[in-house]
Formats: structure tokens, sequence, C-alpha cells
């Protein structure tokens, strides 16, 4: 169906919203009429040509039979597919033979849904069809919206038709009934100012996908091929992956039986992928409702091929309590083995931040390939995702840990870029991510990225937020420059502006980095002051309703009487001042025990102040001395986080003070040879690692400042310890690696790789353009600057 007649038929179909439930729905509701008549009048076309003949064995069984409960099977052969309806209805014949008698008309319909076989009574229930027909009924509109749907100007068949005048309607394809669904789905949301949901993929990009997963293998299909996407929408992947491998006239002529499988959470969606698979002669049975991510539905099955666009910049916290206890991930489909900077191997969390669950569908398609043992070709998978697959996530988290599984056990093979607004209902740049675990040889250890974001063609009309398509052409273009695997250079035309598309190979580990803390030397001044200490007062995380509270009672503030009076009031004046508390803060904040212990630190840092005085110190090393020498000698009963908190309370850092010491070790024999193999260094090099020699195999190491902590990313194939001296230790030679700190990630920018400079045009260019501007305007320019024109300017 070409693109007039598919926004002809959504029109007409639309229409019916407007034209019967106005007066009875409010326009959010409208799709939960029109979604399910929809599909309802698909399935009632399907059988419409073999209802004589399942009325034929339904009078069998049971005359002949003498059947209390029908046999399905006979049934299914009827009708020609694995779904009837033993009703002797049809949609037509229920709106000709109908009469001014609603109750008549509902008793109808309804006997008509009841004859259903039990896989579509399911799609009726997943729609809550049956009550929108009695409300319907009671509201005396169901008769008009029957009218509709059954009007010989439309054709939601899969056959070709002709309307009363003789003009050809198009038939419907299963892939094109799921467009009708998605696009009238984008128009409800539109209307009711919602999101737009699934990123229903476009038809093109499908085709795209199911060449660059095929054909590489066309010449050695399994002759029993399972494809599963796990989050199947409306099915379309599904469908259309079966059509291009059983096409007769295709480049892929596959012989065996082909099994489709897929998991949907939306209830609607689910209902069109199932009668989808139904009108296929699929088994329905293997699409399954609800979460992909909160049940593992397949988990003793390993598929051929997997095909997905899942949801991306979408939460999955309602998911969050079947993957995760606490920090620990309970999901095995969700875990990985990796290997630390030393090679220890240990399972680490693959989950992305719990407001972009796109990952978690790529994982869960992982732990479904086939292994090579299994099957030669192992499994292939292709995935839609968003940029933020490629490079969110720090190394050592999830996001990072999923790119570092994927890359460090070889399977990703190639990612495609898209262009921009190709989709429905968003914009943004999408990419084609190409998974396999039986790589050909010339393909180990590589990723091929291609930039095929500028291969489009413009539609005359938007459909949503897609403005632009791929042509056949472009199609062979992209999938010829995967099977090549050759660096492809950019284009530019004649104004030097990329064109066309570009290919590059890389080595896995061109992804990778180190992630290492880069350490420089704490120096603190240190002053006993009473303004400093009064800080010790108040919790750090609620300084302004502590402070607030104390200004307002003074030291009556630590009877619990006062607190409790306050309670209400202090929450109030928390929300008025926009501060927010949680039940943690709250509790501690009205708690008469916590105000005493901190009055308590207060207290002991003023009796430290008498016993030291107040002169300014530049060596926070003996200021310690002489604080710890207080405490003993006027026996202040502190915890150690109590004296950390007076000691920050009352220094701060200054780069003309000493380095604070944390320590001296001594290291020598055994000691010093596990240390150097450790940090793998020369005993002459440990000063790059914090390790200052002092004489007799001692040495000292510094505290570090938190607020001068840094970071560097070092590729993975290049040396730390090479990169320190070369890129940091010449800055800043104070500062030294922390070796224990570092962590491997993974990520991989597009930009970084097929970014093309344009030089910035001429000024001599910029100023004849702006000369030109000001002859157009006839002076414009210069009326509005004030300014006089020049004898230059004049004669230009």
């Amino acid at each position: 169906m070409d693109h007039t007649s598919h926004n002809r038929l959504i029109s007409f179909i639309w229409s019916i919203a407007d034209d019967c439930l106005r007066d009875i729905y409010v326009r959010g509701k409208y799709r939960d009429v029109i979604l399910p008549m929809v599909v309802l009048r698909r399935l009632d076309t399907l059988l419409e040509p073999t209802k004589a003949a399942v009325l034929e064995e339904v009078e069998f069984q049971k005359s002949e039979m003498g059947a209390t409960e029908l046999d399905d099977e006979p049934l299914k052969a009827a009708s020609g597919y694995v779904f009837f309806n033993t009703s002797k209805w049809t949609l037509k014949q229920l709106f000709s033979t109908a009469t001014n008698n609603r109750q008549i008309l509902l008793a109808n319909v309804e006997d008509y849904l009841n004859g259903y076989s039990a896989n579509v009574q399911e799609i009726i229930e997943r729609f809550k069809l049956k009550d929108q027909i009695k409300h319907m009924a009671n509201k005396d509109v169901l008769l008009d919206v029957l009218e509709k749907f059954v009007s010989p100007y439309i054709n939601l068949s899969p056959n070709p038709a002709e309307d009363p005048g003789g003009k050809k309607l198009p038939p419907l394809t299963n892939l094109g009934m799921g467009y009708v669904f998605e696009e009238l789905i984008r128009k409800f949301n539109e209307e009711n100012n919602e999101e737009a949901g699934e990123h229903f993929t476009p038809r093109e990009v499908i085709q795209l996908m199911t060449h660059l997963v095929f054909d590489p293998i066309k010449d050695r299909l399994p002759p029993v091929m399972t494809i599963y996407d796990p989050a199947c929408g409306s099915g379309g992947m599904l469908t259309e992956s079966q059509n291009f491998i059983k096409d007769p006239e295709g480049l892929i002529r596959a012989t065996g039986d082909v099994y489709l499988y897929g998991k949907e959470i939306n209830d609607e969606t689910y209902a069109i992928c199932k009668s989808d698979m139904m009108i296929k002669g699929n088994n329905p049975e293997n699409i399954k409702p609800n979460s992909t991510l909160a049940t593992d539905e397949f988990a003793g099955q390993r598929f051929d091929f997997m095909l997905s666009n899942p949801p991306y910049g979408k939460s999955w916290a309602t998911d969050l309590k079947y993957i995760k206890d606490g920090k620990d991930v309970i999901d095995g489909r969700f875990k990985v083995e990796l290997a630390d900077y030393w090679g220890d191997k240990s399972i680490v969390d693959a989950t992305p931040r719990s407001s972009d669950g796109q990952l978690l569908f790529l994982m869960e398609m992982i732990t479904k390939m086939k292994s090579t043992d299994a099957s030669p070709n192992g499994s292939r998978i292709a995935s839609v995702h968003n940029g933020s697959s490629l490079f969110t996530g720090d190394a050592g988290g999830g996001e990072s840990n999923i790119r570092r599984y994927i890359i460090e056990n070889d399977l990703l093979d190639a990612i495609i870029q898209l262009p921009n607004n190709l989709f429905y209902n968003t914009g943004i740049t999408t990419y084609i991510w190409l998974l396999s675990n039986a790589k050909p040889a010339e393909r180990k250890g590589k990723v091929q990225l291609i930039d095929a974001s500028l291969l489009f063609r413009k539609l005359r009309k938007n459909l949503g937020d897609k403005n632009c398509e791929f042509t056949p052409e472009n199609i062979d273009e992209i999938t010829n420059a995967y099977l090549a695997f050759q660096p492809i250079e950019r284009q530019v035309d004649a104004n030097n502006d990329p064109v066309g598309i570009a290919s590059q190979i890389f080595d896995g580990t061109d992804f990778g980095y180190y992630k290492v803390t880069i350490e420089r030397p704490d120096r603190r001044k240190a002053q006993f002051s009473a303004d400093r200490l009064a800080a010790l007062r108040f919790d750090k995380g609620l300084i302004a309703p502590m402070q607030h509270l104390y200004e307002t009672h003074g030291d009556a503030i630590y009877e619990p009487a006062t607190l409790k009076a306050e309670a209400k009031a202090i929450v109030e004046w928390c929300e008025a001042n926009e501060i927010t508390l949680n039940a943690k803060n709250r509790a501690k904040l009205l708690d008469p025990k916590y105000w005493l212990q901190l009055r308590d630190v207060h207290v002991a840092g003023h009796k430290l102040m008498t016993s030291i005085g107040t002169d300014e110190y530049r060596d926070f090393n003996l200021f310690q001395d002489e604080v710890d020498a207080a405490i003993k000698a006027g026996k202040i009963k502190l915890t150690a986080a109590d004296r950390t908190a007076i000691l920050n309370a009352i220094s701060w850092y200054d780069k003309t003070a000493e380095i604070i010491i944390k320590k001296t070790v001594k290291l020598s024999g055994d000691k010093l040879s596990k240390l150097l193999e450790h940090l793998g260094c020369e005993e002459a090099n440990l000063a790059d690692f914090g390790y200052y020699k002092t004489g007799n195999g001692e040495y000292l190491t510094y505290e570090s400042s938190t607020d001068l902590r840094d970071s560097e990313s070092v590729p993975l194939k290049d040396s730390i310890h090479r990169y320190y001296q070369a890129e940091v230790k010449p800055h800043v030679p104070e500062a030294w690696i922390a070796m224990d700190s570092v962590k491997i990630g993974y990520e991989i920018s597009f930009n970084k790789y097929f970014y093309r400079h344009k030089p910035l045009r001429a000024l001599e260019d910029v100023a004849a353009d702006i000369l030109a501007l000001e002859r157009q305007t006839d002076g414009l320019i210069t009326n509005i600057l004030g300014l006089a024109k020049t004898p230059a300017l004049a004669g230009a």
C-alpha cells in the first residue's frame, strides 16, 4: 500500500471517531473503540470466504458426532487459519439485518464475539471490547460504527477489492496493518498531548535490518529457523523477516520452516501482533504478553535470529524489583563476568540507569543466542538504539559493562548510523547494532562503523516526525558497504559539504579505555575560631532548617518538648523554602538525641580551642599532633568521626601550606617486589604512584585532596604510566596515579570517527555577502546602526 492509499485509509478510520463517537466519548477514549474495531474487522474479512465451511463443520460435530465441546483442529482447517468463528454472524450480516432494537443488536454482536476461538477471545479481552460494545449499544451508536467499518469504500482485507464506483482498493498487508495501527495510536496520542509510546519501525528500516541479518549467510540458512523480538509491538519485524526469507522471488529462497516468537507489554499492540500471527498461520501461542524484563518467558530457548526496536529513553523502574534487590542483581540475564585491570574475574552488574532500559533488551537477546556448537551460524541480532547506548555510563557502570562484555566477547559486528527524522514519532539520531557470535575470520576482533545518516529521500508530506525514508538504492548501498567490509572515505560536494556513505573498521579495543584517578596532595591550614566551630552545631545536610530552629529558640531547642512542638512548623518552613526532607533527614531534624550529639561535638571543639589557642597553623601534620595531645590531656571523649568533623570545620586547603602526610610505610624484600609487580613499575618510579622514598626503605604516602582529585581516560592500547608521564606529570608534578582506582570502560563516538571539519569562509566572502544584503535592504542596516555610509560602502 502506497502512502496515498495509506493516508486515505487512516483518514477514513479517523473520521469514524468524529462521526460516531463525538457525543458519547471524550476524545481521549476514542482509541478504546477504534483500535479494537480495526482488528476485529481485519479478522472478520479473513473469515468471510470460509464462513460456510466453518458452520458446516460445526453442524457436523454437533449433529453427526454428538459433540458437546467442539474440536478446534477441524474448525481451524475449515477456516484456513489458526482461528475461527462458530457464530452465524459476520460484521456485514450484523449490520444488514439490524433493526432499531438495541437489545437485539447487542445480543447478536455478543453472540458474534463469543463465537470466536479462544485465541481471539484473548485479544477481545485485552482490548476490553465487550465493555465498549455495551456502552455503544446503550448510546445507540453501535449500528453507526458497524456501518462505517463494513463500508465498501475501505478495504481492511489482505486481498484487493473495488468500491461501488469501480475504484480499486489496494490490499492491506500485515505490515500495512501495523502501520495503520501505529498511525492511529500516534494521532490519538497527539490529540491527548501524550507521549508517542513505542517507536514503530518504518518498513524500509526493517528491510535494511533483514538484509543485514540474513544476506551474509543467505546460502547457509538452517532448515528450521527461529526469529525472536523481545519488544515485538504489532509484530512488523517478525512478519517482515519471515516474508523476506520466504519470498519466492527474493534473493533468499529459504525452504525450511520459520517460527516466530515475541513478547509485548502493551495490551493493544500485543492484541494486534497476536492477530497478525494468526492471520499469517503462525503459532499465536509464541507471542507472550507482559514485560520482557520482569519475567524470562523464553528462558530455556535459543533463537537463530533476533530483530528488535526496543523502547529507548523509557524508564524500567516498574521492573526494577524483579531485576535487582537493592544493589544486587538477581536476574542472571543482567549479570556478566568481567576481569579487572589485573585480570581477576568477577560477576558484575550489567544494568543501565533505571530511566532508560534499552540495553536490557539487548542483554535479553544476547542471553538467547545459540552457541556455535548448537548451530554453525550461531545467532545474529539487529537492534535499533538511540545514541545513549553508545556512550552513556561511566567506566565500571552498568551501561559501560554491557558494551565491554559485548565487545570483549567479540559479539559486536557493526553499528550503522541512520538519518534523523526517519521514525514516525522521534526525530533523534538512531543506530542499528549488529551482533553475531559466529563472525567470519576477517571480522573477528573487528567492529565496522557505517555512517548512513546522509542517505535518504525526503517525503512529500511528513508522517508525524518522519520526513524522510530510505530508497531501495540506499538500502543496497548500506548493505553492500557492510558486506564489503572495507573503509569508505566520506565524499564532499562542491560546497565542501559531506555527502554519501562512510565506513571505518576498528579493533574492538579501540573503543576501550582505562579510567584512572589522579590524586594530588592535600595542603591545609588550620585555626580555631568560634565562627568556624559554630557550624558543628548543625548537620551539613540540614544546615538551613537547623540554623533556623537554633536562631529562633536558642538552647531551648535541645529540649524534647521544643522540637515536638515545632515538628509541624519546621516541616512547613522547609516546604515554603523549597527544602526537600526525606524520611531519614526528617527523623534527624526532629530527634533531640541527635541535636545533643552535635552540641557535644561543638562543646568539645571549644575545649580544644581553649587548650590549643587560636594561632594559625600552616603545617597540618603538627596541628593534628597537638589536637590529639589535647584530647588525651583533657580526656575529651570523641569518636574518630567527631574528631574528623572538628578538624574539617577549622581547616581549609591552601597551596602554600605543608603537604599532609598520611603514613610512613616500610618497603623491602617480598613486600617491595609484590608492590612493584602490582603497580607494573620500577622502584625508581614509585613516586609516580604515590610512594615517596625517604631512606632506609621507608616511604611517605600523602593524604589526597578530594577537591583536587581528577581522572584521566587512557586508551586500552596505551600504558597508564606512559600516559601519566607524558600528559599529566609535566603539568602537575605533585600528582600521582591511584592504580587501585583503575576501571575499564568502553564507549563509541560516531562524531569522533566521522566528523569532518569544514573550514570557515574567508572574511572577504562574508563581507561581500553582508554588503550584498545591505544593497538589497537599501541601507536598512546602516540606518538601524545609525551609521553614515562611508565612501567605500556607498560605492560598493
